[in-house]
């Protein structure tokens, strides 16, 4: 694609979006390390300098597509957990379908779960103090949201509901990456079967990670 000279806030808002709208089809088919501002500009049909006018970083670039893929998720997790959990049922059924519908939702957005393991280690590195901030405030209103939502079908997390949030977004990013292995380490699976036990399945672990994390925050009775 080609673009005239961004002259008015609509042009440049036009911009901005197709930058990310190139970025996010780019981690369709890539990983996130493998995305470059070099790529994405050839990709986006602008010179690098010209991209950097509108994200300061690669970085910066994959942070506001986190917190896009974040909303959009909490905005459809919020009708899976509408759509399997019975609010009558007792709290031990309701803790189990919980922790099966984020897995089961998370493993289903791997592009998500592969960005929430590079927040911390990658995505927040080479970007100002004014974009962290920025994606920091962003972050604190999806935390609420997801923290009002598991508090609607596990009331008895009270104040817990935070860091079980916390803790769901950490381990879907952790657990990600071992299950999506390099091709040479899947060629080694492959020729070593038994090497494969290191190999997880997101959704089984990720179950079984949160439904762990619950027995450990909500109350014995």
């Amino acid at each position: 694609m080609t673009f005239q000279r961004a002259r008015t806030e609509e042009q440049r808002e036009i911009r901005r979006r197709a930058i990310l709208d190139m970025a996010s089809a780019m981690l369709d088919e890539m990983p996130v390390a493998a995305v470059t501002l070099n790529e994405l500009s050839r990709r986006v049909g602008l010179a690098k300098p010209n991209v950097l006018r509108y994200f300061e970083s690669r970085e910066a670039v994959l942070l506001e597509l986190l917190d896009r893929y974040l909303r959009e998720w909490l905005t459809e997790l919020a009708g899976e957990l509408a759509a399997g959990i019975d609010e009558d049922l007792p709290m031990p059924e309701r803790a189990a379908a919980v922790a099966e519908i984020l897995s089961r939702s998370l493993s289903g957005r791997m592009v998500l779960c592969e960005l929430f393991g590079a927040q911390g280690s990658v995505l927040e590195h080479n970007v100002s103090v004014e974009v962290v901030a920025r994606y920091k405030r962003a972050s604190l209103d999806r935390l609420t949201t997801m923290t009002a939502l598991l508090r609607k079908y596990l009331p008895e997390l009270g104040e817990n509901a935070t860091l079980f949030s916390l803790q769901t977004m950490v381990m879907a990013g952790a657990l990600s990456a071992y299950s999506t292995p390099p091709p040479s380490l899947q060629a080694a699976y492959e020729a070593e079967p038994d090497l494969a036990r290191f190999h997880l399945d997101l959704k089984d672990y990720l179950k079984q990670a949160l439904t762990a994390t619950l027995l450990g925050v909500l109350p014995r009775r």
